[in-house]
């Protein structure tokens, strides 16, 4: 073995470990200031978000000679109306239909009392009693702690409300004066930054319009699907229940656990076991298709991931930041994907050079 050539390795290994030490060290550094900041920065990821999904329409109007204050304007008051639409359409119906359903569970609720005092379990009332004096008794032994839960909650529940309505008011302002911001980053910005910066910026804004619109085709093709089956089997309040289900689809996980929960409790209550079964078995099917199939082909095609990256990216995303962590784990993956394949453009030999992207990107581009 040559010893020259050990220490050039050791040397080079060194050298390789300390910029890689380097790196992680900022990038927890990095990490650790967007958690400090996360009150200011969530709401503008929100955003971002909402100005990607509408801004089409924004384009449109201003293209059309609309001035850039009236057309984010429209803009805003018509996704507001769509929003609480959405709402009225799933609250409306499930209000008008709450005694039936609130019937439906006090007899699901007789029929399980009724199966459980049969065979196999032979369970009594007096047990039944028992275990409900118990359960009684612990839910008032922690009343403490359940207090804290509810404010916790509620405080939670503020926060979304105020998140929502920063987000609102800066998709607002980022549909009216959003053209200007490449230009004025360009101004701002040295040298070769003034170049480079917005250039990724405009193709990172590119690729959240692609997250968003993917996010929307698998939502409703999971609403449209689910409903089938729901009109299918007769459930009622399918349309409610398919809005839910277009709406849940734009929170991973969760949304999905919470919008099947309700479509099979409705199924219980007013069509029985069996029923709620039968749509229990469509949902988790459909779940499995979009999950596994649908959502990683549609992300990975208009991202430009491959459907294994995004299936990675949205497990390594719920482990490190939950709900939170999955909703942005595709879009950041791919941000990440555009950063690295500018950088490796601008590395490459002047004769080797890649093909770079030239459509044009609505964020810099203006009106």
């Amino acid at each position: 073995m040559s010893s020259t050539k050990t220490r050039a390795a050791l040397r080079v290994s060194a050298r390789v470990s300390g910029e890689l030490l380097l790196v992680l060290v900022m990038t927890a550094v990095a990490l650790w200031l967007l958690g400090r900041m996360w009150s200011v920065v969530w709401p503008l990821v929100v955003g971002l978000l909402l100005t990607t999904l509408t801004w089409p329409l924004t384009r449109l109007l201003r293209r059309r000679g609309w001035p850039p204050a009236l057309a984010a304007s429209t803009v805003t008051v018509l996704f507001l109306l769509v929003a609480g639409g959405a709402v009225a359409l799933i609250a409306v119906p499930v209000a008008s239909q709450s005694g039936e359903l609130a019937d439906g569970v006090v007899e699901g609720i007789q029929r399980l009392r009724e199966w459980a005092s049969g065979p196999p379990l032979n369970i009594g009332d007096d047990q039944i009693t028992g275990a409900f004096d118990s359960a009684t008794a612990r839910v008032q032994d922690s009343v403490g702690s359940m207090v804290t839960t509810v404010v916790t909650g509620v405080s939670t529940v503020v926060n979304g409300v105020v998140t929502a309505v920063l987000a609102v008011f800066l998709m607002f302002f980022m549909l009216k004066d959003g053209p200007r911001f490449l230009p004025w980053l360009a101004r701002q910005l040295p040298g070769r930054l003034a170049t480079d910066v917005p250039t990724v910026a405009a193709r990172g804004w590119d690729t959240l319009g692609e997250f968003v619109r993917s996010q929307a085709y698998v939502g409703l093709l999971d609403a449209v699907l689910i409903g089938l089956g729901l009109w299918i089997v007769g459930v009622p309040l399918v349309l409610p229940l398919a809005v839910l289900t277009f709406v849940s689809a734009f929170v991973p996980i969760v949304g999905a656990l919470f919008a099947g929960f309700v479509a099979v409790l409705i199924a219980l209550v007013s069509n029985g076991l069996t029923d709620a079964l039968i749509v229990l078995a469509i949902i988790v099917v459909v779940q499995q298709l979009e999950g596994n199939v649908f959502q990683p082909m549609i992300q990975s095609r208009g991202l430009g991931l491959h459907a294994a990256v995004v299936l990675l990216a949205v497990t390594l995303g719920g482990s490190l930041a939950g709900i939170v962590g999955s909703l942005l784990a595709v879009p950041a993956a791919a941000l990440i994907a555009v950063v690295w394949n500018y950088v490796r453009e601008q590395l490459v030999e002047p004769g080797e050079e890649p093909e770079v992207q030239t459509s044009p990107s609505p964020v810099g581009t203006p009106s």
